[in-house]
């Protein structure tokens, strides 16, 4: 069984019918636990809404930083209410972006910390967009003590040395579509690399389709083509990384899967 450790079920993209199929489509190729980030306080809403109505989905709450003009004292605060339910097993996502230059840098900087430290303040782990800001991302990671909670590197695009300094701090290293691009040297030097019990599988859907469908929009059951990337590049067996990957989404996020009896 896999784990799709990062999709945006709850994006605009999707409507309620293309959610129901969705995941039921997942779950017929064993791709049975998701875990649904917000972006926004909109979006952080509707991943609880969601991992409220479904087994098997869990939700992180969190404003991404090009929604960081968001972030007002009321937004924190409700980010923490969020966090005491159940079903809310991350913050995130939540980091730097330096591609679009729609939010200012201090501004980003100031968000980011103050997240991390809610994330320690009620004892859930982070999800990390890291967007042309590595060094930054490291810098206040490390400064903040976010080793204290940990959490995963979504969608890792960094170098090796980082991916080290990362794990170094507890984080987890995720990969996406992008690994399976022909053109993908780092994001595959990088995968054939990590550590097993470091290493986690995301589709972040509907963004970055991996191969052999990339350019239409991305979906939970599509995942399985990352891990299979993954299994081929360590000369592993698909199975073997499902399960591996799925054990290290449920450490991390502290979850069982409910699929599968005691």
């Amino acid at each position: 069984m896999l784990f799709d450790s990062h999709c945006h079920l709850n994006s605009d993209q999707f409507d309620e019918h293309d959610v129901l199929e969705m995941i039921h489509t997942a779950r017929d190729q064993d791709v049975v636990q998701i875990l649904v980030p917000g972006y926004d306080l909109a979006s952080s809403q509707r991943a609880v809404e969601l991992a409220d109505s479904w087994q098997g989905l869990y939700a992180a709450v969190g404003i991404h930083p090009n929604d960081a003009a968001q972030a007002t004292e009321e937004a924190y605060e409700q980010l923490r209410e969020w966090a005491k339910l159940p079903q809310v097993v991350a913050i995130g996502e939540i980091g730097l972006d330096y591609h679009w230059e729609t939010t200012p840098k201090e501004v980003q900087f100031e968000v980011f910390r103050r997240q991390i430290r809610l994330a320690k303040e009620v004892n859930l782990p982070i999800i990390i967009h890291d967007r042309e800001a590595h060094g930054d991302i490291v810098q206040i990671l490390r400064e903040e003590g976010a080793q204290e909670v940990g959490g995963i590197m979504h969608c890792f695009s960094g170098s090796w040395e980082m991916a080290k300094e990362c794990m170094n701090m507890n984080f987890l290293i995720s990969f996406g579509g992008p690994v399976t691009f022909k053109n993908a040297k780092r994001p595959q030097e990088v995968a054939s690399k990590v550590p097993l019990d470091y290493l986690l599988v995301e589709t972040d859907a509907p963004y970055l389709t991996p191969e052999p469908y990339r350019g239409k929009r991305n979906q939970p059951l599509y995942v399985r083509h990352v891990a299979g990337k993954i299994a081929e590049l360590r000369g592993m067996e698909f199975a073997e990384i499902c399960k591996i990957t799925s054990d290290n989404a449920e450490r991390i996020f502290r979850v069982r899967n409910p699929f599968v009896s005691l």
